[in-house]
């Protein structure tokens, strides 16, 4: 997706993507990455979500990526909190608490950002990318990581023909397609059933799919 849709988005407020409560598959496959206490964890694409909070209330320091400086701005101001703010190259990095927020193009980010992380939660990138970006994306956060990283990846599995995204569908297959050959891939929850958010079936989609996978470094 080009930059401007997302922007667009969040400056009209049209953010339905944003969700209220903490993922309950986060809650409970979170531990089955068996971090250190402490560990640092990164969150792509983490808009404003409240899951960030969650794994911050796990004790671990939450780094994450986002384009929309709005979306970053209303985070730290809802948890009553001021960052520090500073600029690498093209983004800006904002600071406080536990979190720390890098804000521009992801595929900007420089490795030197994720150099301590341990532990990644994606709900919300993969899903975000059309399946000619996906590759690239997967390809990056590959590269960035360090070595003996755990993640958590949430996936949609829909008939996308019925819904365009986002969020994009992504197959088991596609899954194995852009991980396997550098992390191990365990598949720990999967549920079908009509689309929870409304604006899925005014969309016309009447069934979905949600995966829960567990990736470690090969």
């Amino acid at each position: 997706m080009e930059a401007e849709f997302w922007h667009t988005r969040w400056q009209q407020k049209e953010i339905g993507f944003h969700q209220s409560t903490v993922l309950d598959l986060l809650q409970k496959h979170w531990p089955d990455l068996a971090l250190a206490p402490g560990a640092t964890v990164f969150v792509p694409l983490c808009g404003k979500s409240l899951d960030m909070v969650w794994l911050a209330e796990q004790g671990h320091k939450v780094i994450g990526a986002e384009l929309s400086e709005i979306a970053v701005d209303e985070f730290f101001a809802e948890r009553g909190l001021t960052p520090a703010c500073e600029t690498s190259g093209s983004l800006t990095i904002k600071r406080a608490g536990p979190y720390e927020v890098w804000c521009g193009d992801f595929f900007e980010l420089p490795a030197s950002a994720l150099a301590d992380v341990a532990g990644v939660y994606d709900r919300a990138s993969l899903v975000a990318f059309p399946p000619d970006m996906q590759g690239r994306y997967a390809e990056t956060l590959t590269t960035l990581l360090p070595s003996h990283v755990a993640m958590l990846l949430i996936t949609f599995d829909y008939d996308q023909s019925k819904m365009a995204g986002p969020p994009f569908a992504v197959p088991r297959a596609q899954v194995q397609r852009l991980f396997a050959g550098n992390f191990s891939i365990e598949e720990v929850a999967a549920r079908s059933g009509v689309p929870k958010n409304p604006r899925f079936v005014e969309r016309g989609l009447s069934t979905i799919e949600e995966c829960a996978f567990v990736l470690k470094r090969a």
